[in-house]
């Protein structure tokens, strides 16, 4: 936890009150008043105003903030596609992986079957 003012913080919450405060900075560097910016972004005032001060809101608000400033492709520098690489698909036999399993699990001692749930060996 850290402290912001007199309040103390979560990391998490540090991060939003530092991302909305970088996003006031731009609109403001860019002469658009907050109204304007909502409007564009087709939310009212007050979520805006809620964003720039780490208020938590939802995706959806911030990434049409995003996309009426016109920066929502930085959006990709934060989650890069994994895409899958070609010996991967070699092994995969040409499927991606759609879940995933814990690590050291790669293969179950037996095969689970219906019926199993709650019978022990001992």
């Amino acid at each position: 936890m850290a402290l912001y003012g007199r309040k103390v913080i979560s990391p998490v919450s540090r991060r939003e009150i530092e991302l909305g405060e970088r996003l006031a900075r731009l609109r403001l560097s860019r002469n658009i008043t907050q109204g304007e910016l909502a409007g564009n972004a087709g939310i009212h005032t007050r979520t805006l105003k809620r964003l720039e001060a780490g208020e938590g809101v939802s995706l959806d608000t911030f990434i049409r903030v995003l996309t009426a400033l016109r920066i929502e492709d930085n959006l990709d520098l934060l989650v890069p596609n994994p895409g899958i690489r070609p010996i991967e698909r070699v092994h995969l036999k040409g499927h991606e992986r759609q879940r995933a399993r814990a690590s050291g699990q790669d293969q179950p001692e037996e095969p689970w079957q219906w019926g199993d749930e709650g019978v022990t060996d001992d």
